[in-house]
Parts: structure tokens; sequence; C-alpha cells
């Protein structure tokens, strides 16, 4: 029998022995890279040898989310397809080992590895991908649906409005991104509604993820004194759209230029529910806070300086808040998370989890081909990106001597510069003509099964 150290030695040198002989689609070699390996060994339960060992079954999984067909079965049959390929051993088409490798990958692991990577990517980002030399880090929240099952139900509600069996269990996302590269460095999931589970509400267990000097760019939603308060006290700087709610008065305060001063916000006299008697105790009794009119919008900023941030400055800088839209769009969209598939509420955050380390290996590579052509990551299209890599890992491994080739092909692509773009949030091709399910699926087959079809819509 052997010891845990010696059964960690004889795992960690079964990994990297089978990174040589099978890639699923590249990611493999990535996984078992020096900078990533100590945490898929530290984090990976033990194990029997067996096909689905915990980084073929996480590197299968991420192909998976890359997939347009992201079904389990196609995914099993690629990879055993994939092994005779390599000279390995055939393995059976049927799904149920897979997924209950699946089962066994802990939520942590893959956590923990979306954080690594967003990391690695971040601390070697050069000077000049920063702004005045400091991080700019994005936040925003987005929502995501998943199967109406009860045990997603329980966890994750489906809105109110809807009636039992006609919605989808619903949650919130919340992510903090990198402006210069676009990787994810830490995110948090949560009910769409209910105590706690606010965007603010999320937002406040991310706050490890900003280290001084840092610089915030969000929304008119987070313009909130307590979340300014927290982040100013950790050394961070903060760059929103003012709340619609809060007015603002250019007549007050300590004049810097046209429609540029400094305000002082007096604290809220209304403890928040989430905070204790202490908490509030602790809080500032002010806050100064810059607010200036750029275009039509008003923004505040804890930069008080003009000589350190100037008006113009700023107003660039905000635009660049758009990103976050694009990156939690590509996320949803173009990696197809919009929908998560998995019946329980740990398997779809674990789902979650596999998105976004999919999407920051992408970046990884997209930061690479950045540097190697000289220019921005943000110049690089995401869905080029994915499309060069899954042709690319279906014929070559990152280990390949010609990597460069791929580099440059990704750098090819460019994405143009849209600045004031406006298009209409509508819908040009018309649905096919099927009504809306109003009645829970049971009683509508029975419905049928009584009754016929319904006429289609005209």
């Amino acid at each position: 029998m052997y010891t845990n150290q010696k059964l960690k030695q004889v795992q960690q040198k079964s990994i990297q022995s089978q990174a040589n002989k099978t890639d699923a689609y590249s990611f493999f070699n990535l996984l078992t890279s020096p900078q990533l390996l100590s945490i898929v060994d530290g984090q990976s339960p033990d194990y029997r040898e067996r096909i689905y060992t915990p980084t073929t079954t996480l590197s299968l999984f991420l192909a998976q989310a890359m997939n347009m067909d992201s079904s389990c079965q196609n995914t099993v049959d690629r990879h055993a397809v994939e092994r005779i390929f390599n000279g390995l051993t055939s393995c059976s088409t049927i799904t149920g080992g897979y997924c209950r490798a699946r089962q066994r990958l802990p939520v942590e692991m893959v956590s923990a590895l979306v954080k690594q990577t967003g990391e690695l990517v971040a601390q070697q980002i050069p000077s000049e991908w920063q702004w005045h030399g400091r991080p700019i880090k994005l936040v925003d929240g987005t929502t995501v649906t998943m199967p109406d099952a009860e045990e997603n139900q329980n966890m994750y509600p489906q809105q109110s409005a809807q009636q039992p069996g006609l919605g989808f269990p619903i949650a919130r996302i919340v992510a903090v991104i990198c402006l210069s590269s676009g990787v994810i460095l830490n995110a948090g999931m949560g009910k769409y509604k209910g105590k706690g589970s606010s965007e603010h509400g999320i937002f406040r267990q991310l706050l490890a993820s900003f280290n001084a000097g840092d610089i915030v760019l969000a929304d008119r939603y987070y313009s909130s004194y307590f979340l300014i308060a927290m982040l100013k006290e950790k050394g961070v700087d903060i760059v929103f759209q003012q709340h619609a709610t809060r007015i603002t008065d250019f007549r007050k305060g300590q004049k810097i230029g046209t429609r540029d001063h400094i305000a002082c916000w007096q604290k809220p006299k209304k403890r928040p529910a989430w905070m204790s008697e202490q908490q509030y105790d602790d809080f500032p009794d002010e806050l100064q806070v810059r607010e200036l009119k750029a275009g039509k919008k008003i923004l505040i900023t804890t930069l008080l300086s003009d000589k350190e941030a100037s008006k113009k400055e700023l107003t660039e800088l905000y635009k660049q808040r758009w990103h976050v839209e694009l990156d939690l769009r590509n996320i949803k969209t173009t990696l197809g998370m919009e929908s998560l598939s998995c019946k329980t509420p740990e398997m779809n955050e674990k789902e979650m989890w596999v998105h976004f380390l999919a999407y920051n290996l992408i970046r990884l590579v997209m930061a690479e081909a950045a540097l190697y052509s000289k220019i921005m990551p943000r110049q690089l299209s995401f869905k080029h990106t994915k499309q060069i890599w899954l042709s690319w890992s279906t014929q070559f491994s990152p280990s390949d001597k010609n990597i460069d080739i791929l580099l440059i092909m990704i750098a090819q692509i460019r994405v143009g510069k849209r600045a004031g773009r406006i298009e209409p949030r509508a819908v040009k091709r018309r649905p096919k003509p099927y009504s809306l399910l109003m009645l829970p699926r049971v009683k509508a087959r029975a419905d049928i099964f009584k009754n016929g079809h319904a006429k289609r819509l005209k």
C-alpha cells in the first residue's frame, strides 16, 4: 500500500507521463505546465489509475465548454477517438464514467485554477498595458439560468413573477476582470433575489481580489458610500458613474475646473441590514469624492488631483468600462454559458468555473500573441482566437516549435475601433410560429394527448 505522500508522487508522475500521450484539445498541456501543475496536483482528490483521471476529466470538461456541441456524449465520443489516434487503448463511449468523474472534481480545484491563471497573466503585464503604471480592474454582474430541476429551484429560485413549472432557476454572477488582458481574476455566484444576493453582496465577498494601487471601473450601480469607503481603506481608487438618485451640484464643493469639483459625502444615517452596528460606527463620517461631467454622464472618482488624473483622462478611462460588457458577452455567447446545463447547484457552480477557466486559458494565449506582435490584447478578437485554437489543437500541441505561427495567426485579425457605435436592441429574424408554454410540461403533454396539438400561430 502506498503512503499518502508516495501516492501523490505516483499520481503526479502519472499526470506528467500522460501529458505526452494525449492532449484533449491541448488543454492537458496547459494544465500540466509547471505554473499550474502544483495547483492541479494539490487540489486533486486521491484516485485509482483509471481513464478519467482528475486532469483528463478537467481537460475534457474544458473542451466541452469550448465546443458547439457541448453534450457529454459528444465529449466522450471525441475522447474515445482521440485515445485510439494517440496509440492508447480504446475506451467505452458510454457517458456514465465521465459524468461520475466530473462529479468527483473539487470545485475548489477549478476555482483555484481560474484565480491562478488570472494572476499568472496579470503579474506579467507590461507597464505600457497599464494606466499611469497602475492596474485597472473591471467589475460587473450578470445572470445565468439552469435546468428546471428541484435542487436548482431550491438553491436558485426562479423569478417570482413566473408560475411554477414555467420558469427556470436563475443565478447572479459578479466578476472581477483585468482591463489590460481581459482575464477573470475572481468571481462569485449567488441567488438572483434574497438577502445578501445582490451584486453588492457578492462584490463584498470579492474584496480580497483588490490590492493597494488598483483602480476599479464600474457602472452607477456600484456608486455606494460604503463600497467606496471599503475600497479606499484598502488603498484602491475608483472611477464609477454617479448613481441616478444622487444630486450633483457643481456650485458647491472645491472647484477644480468646469463641471469638475470635490464634494464631501456624508455617511448615510440609515445602517444597511447586512452591516452590524460596530461596522457602521467604524466607517468614516464623510468621504471626499471628485465629481465631474463627462459628456452626458456624471463620473465620480477618488482620484482627487487634476495633475494625477485630468478630466479628459478620466473620461477616456471610463469609456474602457464597456470592455467588461463585451467580456461577459464572450463568456455567455461565444463560450455558451448563457444557460448552465447541470441538474444540481454544485455541478452548475463547477460548470461556471470551468467556463471561466476556458475563457482565461484563451486570454492567456491572446496575451502571448499580443506580446509577440507588440500590440494590446484588447486589439485581438476573442472569437477568432477560440476558433484558431480549436483548429490548431486538433493538429498540434502548444509545445511544438512552430507555436510562433499560431501566435501570428491569432494576431492577424484585429478588432476595429467602434467608438460611439449605436445599435437597436431588437432582433430582425422572426421566431418560429410557436406559442409560449403556459402550462407545466407534464400538464401540456396530457392536454395534447387528450385534445391534440394546438394550431400554429400565423
